[in-house]
C-alpha cells in the first residue's frame, strides 16, 4: 500500500527517492515488518517479507461490504528463498480494506509446520505495520492519546512514561505501550484517527529528523518534514505460534471531519 487519497489529500508518505530495484525496501506506504522488528534478532532489518513479492488472493465477493467498501488480499508463503534466512514454515495474508474515509490493514500469519519428532515445533516473531503518514510539517503536528503510556526512547536509550501529547523537534524514535483508545494525529485543519488491534501491544512513533534524514540515500534532505511513522507493532513480547496456530493484527486509519 503506497498511496491513499481522500478528499483530494494524500494521506500516506512515499519518498520521491524510494528505490524500485526489486529487492530494497520501499521508503514509504505501509511496509510489513515480519518476522523480526528492526534489528532485534539475527534476520535482516525488519525481517524479509517487505522485500518480497506477494501474490493476490482471488476474492469470492462475499463479505466485501458491497459498494461502500473495497478490499484486496495478498498472500506469501515460505519458499527456498525465505528458508535461506529463516527455516520456518509459514503462510501470511495481508488484507487492505478501503471504506469511506478509512483504511484498514490487517496481517494474518499461520505456522504451517509439522510436528518434529515427538513434539511440536513452535516459532515466534515480532512485527509492525510500519505506516508512513504524510503531514504538512512534522514540527507543527501533535499526536494525542499516548499520555500515561510506558515508552522507550530509542535515541537516548531511556525508559519512562509519556506526559501529554507527542510533539516533534529533531530525531524521534520511541516504542510505546499501546493505548486502549484511538490516537489522533492533528495536522493543522486535518485530524486522523489511528486505531490498532489488542493483539498489537506496542505503538512505534518515528521521524528521522534533519541530520539522520540527510544520511538516508532514499530520502530527500527535507523529506523528514513531510512524514511521520505511527506503527502498530508487537515488539516487547514476541508472539509464539505452535504448528497450525494463527495470529492476526490490524491498524485502521480514519479521517475525522473537522467541526467549525
Amino acid at each position: 500500500m503506497l498511496s491513499w487519497v481522500t478528499s483530494g489529500r494524500e494521506r500516506l508518505y512515499l519518498s520521491p527517492r524510494a528505490a524500485w530495484d526489486g529487492h530494497s525496501a520501499i521508503r514509504g506506504g505501509i511496509p510489513v515488518c515480519w518476522p523480526q522488528f528492526n534489528q532485534r534478532g539475527p534476520l535482516p532489518k525488519h525481517g524479509f517479507v517487505r522485500n518480497l513479492p506477494w501474490q493476490p488472493v482471488p476474492q469470492d465477493g462475499k463479505g466485501d461490504g458491497g459498494a461502500s467498501q473495497a478490499s484486496v488480499c495478498l498472500s506469501l508463503a515460505d519458499s527456498e528463498a525465505t528458508r535461506a534466512w529463516w527455516p520456518e514454515h509459514f503462510s501470511a495474508q495481508l488484507a487492505v480494506t478501503l471504506s469511506a474515509g478509512a483504511l484498514r490493514t490487517e496481517l494474518q500469519v499461520r505456522n504451517t509446520g509439522e510436528p518434529v519428532g515427538d513434539g511440536a515445533r513452535p516459532w515466534d516473531f515480532t512485527t509492525a505495520l510500519h505506516t508512513y503518514l504524510r503531514v504538512d510539517d512534522v514540527e507543527h503536528v501533535r499526536l494525542s492519546g499516548l499520555d500515561g503510556c510506558a515508552r522507550w526512547d530509542a535515541v537516548a536509550d531511556v525508559h519512562g512514561q509519556q506526559h501529554g501529547d507527542v510533539t516533534f523537534a529533531g530525531e524521534y524514535d520511541r516504542v510505546f505501550g499501546a493505548a486502549a483508545a484511538p490516537l489522533h494525529l492533528c495536522d493543522g485543519a486535518h485530524t486522523l484517527q489511528i486505531t490498532q488491534s489488542a493483539s498489537l501491544s506496542n505503538t512505534v512513533v518515528w521521524n528521522p529528523g534533519s541530520a539522520l534524514c540527510a544520511r538516508l540515500a532514499d530520502m530527500p534532505p527535507e523529506g523528514w518534514r513531510a512524514m511521520l511513522c505511527v506503527e502498530a507493532a508487537q515488539i516487547d513480547q514476541p508472539v509464539a505460534l505452535a504448528p497450525g496456530a494463527h495470529w492476526q493484527g490490524w491498524q485502521e486509519l480514519r479521517v475525522l471531519t473537522q467541526v467549525s
